[in-house]
């Protein structure tokens, strides 16, 4: 195996063109802005000691509110509880966000640097249904870009195709990484009821 260094890099893929230089930003321009308003799901990816950590992130809404032109608010809705990502961002404040339209081909890209408060003042604007997120992230923007669609179009993103189809279900996950201790049948049966009930 031929293992490359830093500096092959660009003998192999060249130097970027204008268009893949000239579309970032270091704030919210009103396009870039739009397509974040629009987006319902990112991806959040943190880095701590024990190394990265990508974290989905979705809403029935936008999932992030932009505070200003600098400043994207990303409420922590119910999840899982493992706060990876949270205590990434307590020691290691880069994060990195994907947004992601349905039917649309482009991804938007955010790099920055984000820091995670409990204010309430800011807690009780995100509230949904009335309920409130725990925490909420707030990332500085350092860069804004959309990724070239074509990972977007080469998947078939937005098709239609359902591509579950045969995958093992959570439960049989855990009940097979746990030898049955949990998970099994009967947290599949139940999860749909209890996802509606914590969603927020």
């Amino acid at each position: 195996m031929n293992w490359l260094e830093p500096g092959d890099l660009e003998a192999i893929y060249g130097t970027p063109g204008a268009t893949s230089l000239r579309k970032v930003a270091d704030r919210l321009t009103p396009d870039y802005a739009a397509f974040i308003a629009r987006s319902r799901f990112c991806v959040l990816t943190t880095v701590g000691p024990e190394g990265t950590d990508g974290s989905p992130r979705g809403d029935d809404g936008p999932v992030v509110r932009a505070l200003d032109d600098r400043h994207l608010a990303l409420p922590d809705w119910r999840g899982n509880d493992r706060i990876d990502s949270l205590r990434n961002i307590l020691r290691d404040g880069r994060v990195s966000l994907m947004f992601l339209v349905r039917g649309s081909g482009n991804a938007i890209r955010v790099n920055g640097h984000a820091r995670v408060t409990d204010d309430d003042a800011l807690r009780d604007s995100l509230s949904h249904q009335g309920k409130l997120p725990r925490t909420v992230i707030v990332v500085r923007i350092a860069e804004v870009y959309f990724q070239c669609a074509r990972a977007v179009i080469r998947a078939g993103l937005w098709s239609g195709i359902d591509d579950s189809r045969g995958l093992p279900t959570p439960g049989q996950i855990l009940a097979n990484m746990t030898e049955g201790a949990v998970g099994g049948a009967a947290y599949d049966a139940e999860w749909p009821g209890r996802a509606a009930a914590t969603l927020w």
